[in-house]
């Protein structure tokens, strides 16, 4: 699994390995995984996943947030609940605009992370039974979000269900998620794993909100995380304004871009395959010059890249990390040691390889001495290219 960091003093341990097939369902259109792994093996007390805290990402949850406010008429003290939500770096931006917020999120050693932030967390996954108790002991809420969550839960009736339940009558629920657009036309076959339940796209989710008497009315598109969508859903009963007309013209980008046809996704298939070859051509030619290569950044992502391409110890000399919490372990699958990025500028390896690549940018620019002092950056995806 892609978060499932391994510790030095587990290294013995043999590791569970788990299939990752993609399907496409033929009648609504939602691509997704064949297999799921269970909710409570995956955000065990073993997961350490952390919200982005990159200036990219802080910007990201600070626009998030304010055109969030200002589509949902946010007004102050009114209840923001974030699911999955993580160490609470998006609660934290709707509380400084005066909103109450409230997280839930399964993973034990992130909600404690959130309490040190201030931001109260339930630890629970969230279900009809939960959205029942908020409701309860804190009120309905104005704003509920799921910020790449909503593709990582296996029973969307039943998520929808709990929402349905806590919404204000004139509340909004926004999710935002990788766009299967932007992942198959750049190439970004590494946002496949095992969290990723689902690959979203408009035409299966608006059957699925119309059973709760929902419809998406707004949708925006955001750079991060390689191309993500956002789409804003309310109550059709609230259905006083007009659905933005960029609903319907993404709806039909979709059907023309041959996403819901299996010969287009077979050539996405070809492409991965090419790619695996001209990534791991270009490491061993490296590798067979003499020089010397470690990894940046150990995003979940990341994991399946290195994975299915069997890139290891004999490529990688170790990988290094901005998250203290993955410093000191190991990798799933290719244990590749894990340490301080600090010690890419330490050791100086001819030249590293940026896993999170989402981020090259803002990782180049942090770890700029390294690259004044001769270093170069390979970018994997979309197509394999060194800079520098």
């Amino acid at each position: 699994m892609a978060d499932a960091f391994i510790q030095f003093s587990r290294l013995e341990e043999e590791e569970i390995f788990n299939p990752l097939d993609v399907y496409a369902c033929q009648q609504c259109g939602l691509i997704q995984l064949g297999y799921t792994v269970p909710a409570s093996q995956l955000y065990d007390k073993s997961y350490i996943y952390e919200s982005s805290i990159t200036q990219m990402g802080q910007k990201h949850w600070t626009e998030f947030s304010k055109t969030a406010a200002e589509i949902g008429c946010l007004g102050t003290d009114e209840l923001v609940v974030d699911i999955g939500s993580n160490v609470g770096v998006l609660l934290e931006k709707f509380r400084e605009q005066g909103a109450k917020v409230l997280g839930v999120d399964p993973a034990p050693s992130i909600v404690k992370l959130a309490h040190k932030r201030g931001i109260e967390t339930v630890e629970s996954f969230f279900d009809f039974g939960i959205a029942q108790s908020i409701r309860k002991e804190k009120s309905s809420a104005k704003i509920i979000t799921a910020t790449n969550v909503f593709a990582h839960i296996d029973d969307l009736h039943m998520l929808m269900k709990a929402v349905d339940c806590l919404l204000a009558k004139d509340g909004i629920f926004i999710i935002e998620a990788p766009y299967i657009l932007n992942l198959i036309k750049s190439l970004e076959y590494d946002t496949i794993y095992h969290e990723h339940l689902s690959y979203l796209s408009l035409k299966p989710m608006i059957p699925l909100f119309d059973k709760f008497n929902m419809e998406i009315f707004e949708v925006q598109q955001r750079d991060i995380h390689g191309g993500s969508i956002r789409c804003y859903v309310r109550r059709k009963l609230n259905a006083g304004s007009e659905i933005s007309n960029i609903v319907n013209d993404l709806l039909q980008l979709e059907h023309r871009s041959g996403i819901y046809e299996l010969p287009y996704l077979k050539k996405f298939a070809v492409k991965v395959f090419n790619h695996r070859i001209k990534l791991v051509t270009l490491l061993k030619g490296l590798k067979e010059e003499g020089r010397t290569i470690a990894g940046v950044s150990a995003p979940a992502k990341g994991m399946t890249l290195i994975n299915y391409c069997g890139i290891g110890t004999d490529i990688l000399d170790f990988i290094t990390e901005k998250s203290t919490l993955k410093i000191g372990r190991y990798t799933p699958g290719q244990r590749i040691p894990i340490v301080p990025d600090q010690k890419l500028i330490e050791v100086q390896p001819d030249y590293a390889l940026i896993l999170a690549w989402n981020f090259a940018e803002e990782i180049m620019e942090n770890l700029k001495d390294y690259s004044l002092a001769g270093g170069k950056f390979i970018i994997p995806i979309p197509e394999p290219r060194i800079l520098g």
